[in-house]
């Protein structure tokens, strides 16, 4: 018998090996080479196939390779008879291509186009890749595929199990007679207390209900693996101006200390595609795009918008911009796969989405990205700058744009965080959480809508006028050039920085930015202006969010940093300081962060 011609099912996976069935003829199998798993991968399938389970929960950041791993596992289970078939079950039509097209590279065949209606697939198939909606309207039909030969069923980015009750229970029902489900996610679990299907649950320390994962990888450990890009965000402050229901016209800067509706009017007047600020946002993230593409010639840009209409708007400001004709991606419809397929093999600048490349979809060249979305809630920001970090070779780094939102630059500064899903809350906790979960609802029908006119609430708001103004960079957890006002140099010195460095080679040049900048500053030499207490609340809010990183860097309490910070620094407590002694405080709070005592 010929090493290319075995019996279905036989010959060890482990030795490195891959596979192509011809489902024609199921007691064959041909070898061929598959690609080397990265470490962690590996240490998760052996994990698996030592563990043997029926039910396996795989937790990996974004752009990690967690479709690698999982078709691994298809492969193992299919090469020893575990498994005869082989369902995907995505969150959107263009996962289902994405995932059949990668299953083909190791020898899988998936029908992506998999019909209810038709009911069956051909026999040139392994199985189907179908979407959780396409299980949820008819989950008898894929409980029957299901028991008709034993089945693996892979359960992309699982959260979505629990979108709607009607997709939790189709998936229970679908999948429940399964011989093996393998789960998978990248982002923190869902806002709602609703349980996933197929995910276990333990109690933590504090009595709560979590989600309990088999094998996690977080962003911090592919970072240090060179697994994803580290991350560079670059936060936009400005002045704006709106008009109310009645009548009356606000002004605030973004990024100051405002109520949460003041806050959220801000941040929809600096998305308005009319208004000045987001036209500048997006000519800086194009200079960045232009810096990388030195070291990085294919590298390319998306913008996430809110709905259709801003993305075309934003699309012709780029085209303004460049010269060139941004891809524009609007909706999950029969197009849109292709766009984004051609945008993945080229060399263009510029992509403009909404929902669409939000999750999942895998463009790897995409290194700068500008976060021009209302969208607040931690898996969507997630999700998106997941779009951005997958790595291809050392030293590339990932530059993403935000307004100085404090809901989104928090979001920033946990972005190495792992979180689980909790289904006991805390009763303060639940207005919050619905909230969050009926935002989440809304996503999808929010990003395909087309806005007309003001939208909506049409007379409740009106976007008047906008700047913006260069606030300062985040970069692992730490906060750098945070000022009232940062010169436009500064921003240029940001924007210049090579494409290719690096994590330590971009801690170490924002540092020596910081340094100059700090050195630059003009000293106080006479009596304080009249809003000298707005620069004082501006620097102790500064303070207090190192401290808080540096707080959960060390896990220490953020009263204790405050005294180690006086007792270092001398002086009264942060309420009774002065600008200098706040000063000094950020400038030791900053050497901690980055191990100088």
């Amino acid at each position: 018998m010929s090493s290319r011609e075995i019996p279905y099912g036989w010959g060890p996976m482990s030795s490195g090996a891959a596979f192509h069935l011809s489902p024609a003829f199921p007691e064959r199998a041909a070898w061929g080479t598959a690609s080397k798993l990265r470490a962690w991968q590996q240490a998760a399938l052996d994990a698996y196939l030592r563990d043997d389970p029926r039910d396996f929960l795989a937790v990996a950041t974004p752009g990690a390779g967690k479709t690698t791993y999982a078709l691994r596992v298809a492969t193992e289970l299919l090469s020893r008879g575990v498994v005869q078939r082989v369902t995907v079950v995505a969150p959107t039509e263009h996962l289902k291509t994405q995932w059949a097209d990668a299953a083909a590279r190791v020898g899988i065949s998936l029908d992506p186009r998999f019909s209810n209606a038709v009911g069956r697939h051909s026999e040139d198939y392994h199985g189907v890749a179908v979407t959780y909606a396409q299980v949820a309207s008819r989950p008898e039909l894929h409980r029957e595929l299901t028991q008709s030969r034993p089945t693996l069923v892979i359960l992309d980015e699982i959260h979505h199990g629990g979108d709607s009750k009607s997709w939790g229970d189709g998936i229970r029902a679908a999948f429940e007679p399964a011989a093996r489900r393998l789960s998978l996610t990248g982002t923190p679990f869902r806002s709602d207390t609703s349980p996933i299907p197929f995910v276990r649950y333990e109690l933590d320390t504090d009595g709560i209900l979590t989600s309990s994962s088999d094998y996690s990888y977080g962003y911090a450990e592919a970072l240090r693996d060179g697994v994803v890009r580290p991350v560079l965000f670059l936060a936009y402050g400005g002045n704006m101006r709106w008009r109310t229901k009645a009548g009356d016209e606000i002004s605030a800067s973004l990024g100051t200390p405002m109520t949460k509706d003041q806050i959220a009017q801000a941040w929809r007047t600096a998305l308005d595609s009319k208004g000045e600020w987001i036209g500048s946002v997006l000519a800086a993230a194009d200079k960045r795009l232009t810096e990388v593409r030195r070291g990085v010639p294919d590298a390319g840009g998306l913008v996430i918008a809110s709905n259709q209409t801003q993305a075309r708007a934003y699309a012709a400001h780029l085209r303004a911009l460049t010269g060139e004709a941004p891809t524009v991606v609007l909706s999950d419809d029969a197009g849109a796969s292709q766009r984004i397929e051609q945008f993945a093999g080229d060399t263009s600048r510029w992509m403009v989405a909404v929902r669409m490349v939000s999750e999942g979809v895998d463009v790897p060249r995409l290194c700068v990205g500008v976060y021009a979305t209302s969208t607040s809630t931690p898996l969507f920001f997630a999700q998106a700058v997941g779009r951005f970090v997958r790595a291809r070779r050392r030293g590339e780094t990932a530059s993403v744009f935000l307004p100085s939102v404090p809901v989104v630059l928090d979001h920033a500064a946990r972005l190495e965080e792992q979180r689980d899903h909790a289904l006991d809350r805390r009763p303060a906790a639940e207005d919050d959480v619905a909230a969050m979960w009926a935002e989440e609802q809304a996503l999808i029908d929010e990003a395909n809508r087309e806005v007309r006119n003001v939208g909506p609430d049409e007379g409740v708001f009106e976007a008047l006028e906008s700047d913006a103004h260069f606030d300062h960079v985040l970069f692992d957890k730490q906060q750098w050039g945070m000022h009232a006002q940062v010169g436009s140099q500064d921003e240029e010195d940001y924007l210049g920085l090579p494409g290719l460095l690096e994590p330590e080679q971009v801690a170490a040049l924002l540092h020596e930015r910081q340094r100059r900048q700090v050195k630059r500053a003009p000293k106080p030499d006479g009596p304080a202006p009249v809003a000298q207490h707005r620069a004082l609340a501006a620097q102790r809010k500064e303070l207090n969010q190192l401290v808080s990183a540096y707080a959960r860097q060390k896990g220490y309490p953020h009263a204790n940093v405050h005294l180690d910070l006086r007792r270092a620094c001398g002086g009264p407590d942060l309420a009774a300081a002065s600008s200098e002694q706040v000063a000094e405080r950020i400038d030791k709070v900053r050497n901690w962060l980055v191990g100088r005592r």
